[in-house]
């Protein structure tokens, strides 16, 4: 209400003095750039995003939230630790009446917590794993959630919306009164009769434009990706995107990995590149968790904008499920990849209209997307400096990490129960990320995980069509206990035919069923070290030999082939 005081007050001062005129225009002209900067600093009102706890450079643990809501009988908080000298650091969690136990490793990183409890959780991170030298320690509370919650979530989510309608007033009054032309000092300013009229259609249109102006400016243009959470979703993809967008060719040829965090735990650069780097093959990881099929297109475009940079893409399928409750993520996540033009075809890919609205908005208005990450920024900039220029450390992270070192020997599952036998050895936060990897997905979150896939696969096909890139599909390993009804699906029924025949050629299903035991998985979902090692071997064995026998043979311009193991023949593009 004081920019609207102080937009009438403008007003008076224009009618007490005429040659004055000119000076309150400007001031006027002034007062609506400021207002506009407000607003896009808002934007986030209409949409969601992700960021976590940002790095310090002391030693430091942090939760975010750190007031958790249980509902159901769960809550989840996100921990970030950092020792501030990169040395060993471990977390330890002591929940309510319980002895302390092991919650994670490494001089930095951060870990979601799906199972808290109403009570109170200390998490400590100590530079020894005998708890002699404690460097930090943070507090995180639950309470479950009671009747006036939900009421007040909805007063929030009121309060936002009433917040961006007053700022929209505003700036449409700062258009109005920055008009050329004499304003009446009396109430009403703008009469019926008056020879000027309001120009209400053009002063919203204005208004509505200079709003989106600022945003691409901000947004869409690459100003604010280059300063994103780098331990957010959307700051990590937009990190190891941007890296391969400007990595020098290496003279060999070239293999892109996606994949979600089934791909991510399972595929190692280093081993791949010792067995490869012989046969004159280099692979190249742009894995990342929680990343999904439509956000690997996105990435496509974005580093292999001419479609020619590779000699292969390594394209993942199987059996899981995407939660619509996700939606969110998803969006911010792929939101530095976004542009205008994406909008229908981006909205398209979520089941809830929610979603697509959001989605579609993410397009047009960037910021959408970035809400908690611009708060995240505006709390502690300094840290969020830092942070940015660990940038390279970070990607080096990425490809000497080895994967998780333990594993669920002597863990058990009975499908009939649906109950759960535990190693002795497993941790309290090792069984509770198993408990949550068990958890049955509804049938529409598998459904829709399926259409994804089914959707978005040949979309990259179609990309390549015209190019000599080979496109290579592969299944991931299922899961240690593949008797799970989650998992009781075939592989050929995730991918019609027709999908596969496209590629230049298919991973057989059966090959990775060796792993699909308890030996080689830290959780129901992901390869611990020992299976990392083993999948990659198996992986680039199986790709390097298909792949130099595919270069021995006639290649189509049509870059559509059917399967290695059927008679080779030219398909017409669809």
């Amino acid at each position: 209400m004081n920019a609207v005081s102080q937009l009438k007050g403008e007003v008076y001062k224009r009618s007490e003095v005429e040659p004055r005129n000119s000076w309150a225009l400007a001031k006027t002209r002034s007062a609506l750039a400021a207002v506009v900067v407000c607003l896009a600093a808002c934007l986030g009102a209409v949409g969601a995003g992700t960021a976590p706890g940002q790095s310090s450079g002391v030693p430091a643990i942090t939760a975010k939230p750190q007031h958790v809501t249980v509902i159901d009988g769960r809550g989840t908080t996100e921990i970030h630790w950092d020792t501030g000298n990169a040395s060993m650091g471990f977390v330890f969690v002591t929940g309510p009446e319980r002895k302390p136990v092991l919650f994670a490793t490494g001089a930095k990183g951060t870990q979601k917590v799906p199972w808290i409890r109403s009570g109170k959780y200390v998490f400590e991170l100590y530079s020894d794993q005998d708890r002699r030298a404690l460097l930090a320690s943070g507090v995180v509370f639950a309470s479950a959630e009671t009747e006036a919650a939900p009421q007040g979530m909805l007063w929030r989510s009121r309060a936002r919306w009433l917040l961006v309608l007053v700022l929209f007033v505003i700036v449409y009054f700062a258009v109005y009164l920055s008009s050329t032309g004499t304003l009446r000092t009396t109430f009403p300013t703008e009469p019926t009769t008056s020879p000027r009229p309001l120009h209400v259609r053009r002063n919203l249109l204005l208004g509505i434009a200079a709003f989106i102006c600022l945003d691409g400016i901000i947004f869409h243009s690459g100003l604010y990706v280059s300063i994103l959470a780098p331990d957010s979703y959307a700051g990590r993809l937009a990190v190891i995107t941007r890296a391969e967008k400007q990595r020098a060719p290496s003279g060999l040829k070239e293999v892109l990995v996606l994949g979600d965090s089934r791909m991510a735990e399972g595929f190692s650069t280093t081993v791949a590149d010792e067995l490869g780097s012989a046969a004159g093959f280099k692979f190249v990881n742009l894995t990342e968790p929680a990343s999904t099929v439509n956000s690997w297109y996105y990435m496509l475009r974005e580093v292999d904008p001419a479609a020619r940079r590779y000699s292969a893409i390594v394209v993942p399928y199987g059996i899981g499920y995407e939660p619509s409750t996700a939606d969110p993520l998803r969006i911010s996540m792929a939101a530095p990849l976004l542009r205008y033009g994406d909008c229908f075809n981006f909205a398209s890919a979520f089941q809830r209209w929610s979603g697509r609205f959001r989605a579609f908005t993410a397009c047009i208005l960037r910021g959408s997307a970035y809400q908690s990450d611009v708060t995240d920024l505006l709390e502690r900039p300094i840290a969020r400096i830092k942070s940015v220029q660990q940038e390279a450390e970070r990607l080096y992270s990425r490809v000497v990490y080895k994967g998780r070192d333990y594993d669920l020997v002597g863990t058990s599952y009975d499908p009939t129960t649906g109950q759960v036998t535990f190693a002795p050895k497993l941790t309290e936060a090792q069984r509770a990320a198993v408990r949550k990897s068990l958890i049955q997905p509804s049938q529409s979150d598998m459904e829709y995980s399926l259409k994804l896939q089914r959707d978005w696969i040949p979309r990259i096909l179609n990309r390549y069509s015209k190019s000599s890139t080979a496109i290579v599909l592969t299944p991931v390993p299922r899961g240690p206990f593949v008797d799970l009804p989650a998992f009781s699906m075939a592989y050929h029924s995730v991918l019609p035919s027709v999908i596969t025949q496209r590629t230049t050629f298919s991973v057989p299903e059966q090959t990775f069923e060796f792993l699909e035991k308890p030996e080689y998985y830290f959780d129901a979902f992901h390869l611990n070290a020992k299976g990392r090692q083993r999948f990659t071997e198996t992986l680039v064995s199986e790709l390097v030999g298909r792949l130099r026998s595919t270069d021995s043979k006639p290649h189509f311009n049509s870059g559509f082939q059917l399967a290695a193991d059927r008679p080779l023949e030219s398909n017409e593009a669809n």
